[in-house]
């Protein structure tokens, strides 16, 4: 097992989602970044967001600005579904980059760790 999945299992083995408190997951590719809010107890998607098509009309370049418009969006959509709380999934990332503008976006849209 490389280092990566490692990282990954150690991570998800302390966190869980709910419906009160879902987990905010992130999935990062060389060009893109996700965010799923995810109920584990039913395994479901709440909402997503990514930073193709919703973020692009905004006028933004670079990945970690696109990153943290990203956080902001899905911060916009647990609003609308009255979701205050989540729990941070990092997956097999560092909280480093990307991935840390993203939860900084998230926290200045209003969502809370």
């Amino acid at each position: 097992m490389n280092n990566k999945n490692r990282r990954k299992r150690r991570v998800r083995a302390k966190i869980f989602g709910t419906i009160e408190r879902p987990r905010l997951s992130v999935f990062r590719s060389s060009k893109n970044i996700y965010a799923q809010l995810i109920d584990d107890t039913s395994g479901k998607t709440l909402a997503s967001a990514t930073n193709g098509k919703d973020t692009a009309q905004k006028g933004m370049s670079g990945k970690v600005l696109s990153a943290y418009n990203t956080g902001v969006l899905i911060a916009e959509k647990a609003k609308e579904q009255k979701i205050e709380k989540v729990i941070f999934d990092r997956g097999s990332y560092r909280y480093h980059g990307r991935v840390k503008a993203l939860a900084d976006g998230a926290k200045k849209g209003g969502l809370k760790f």
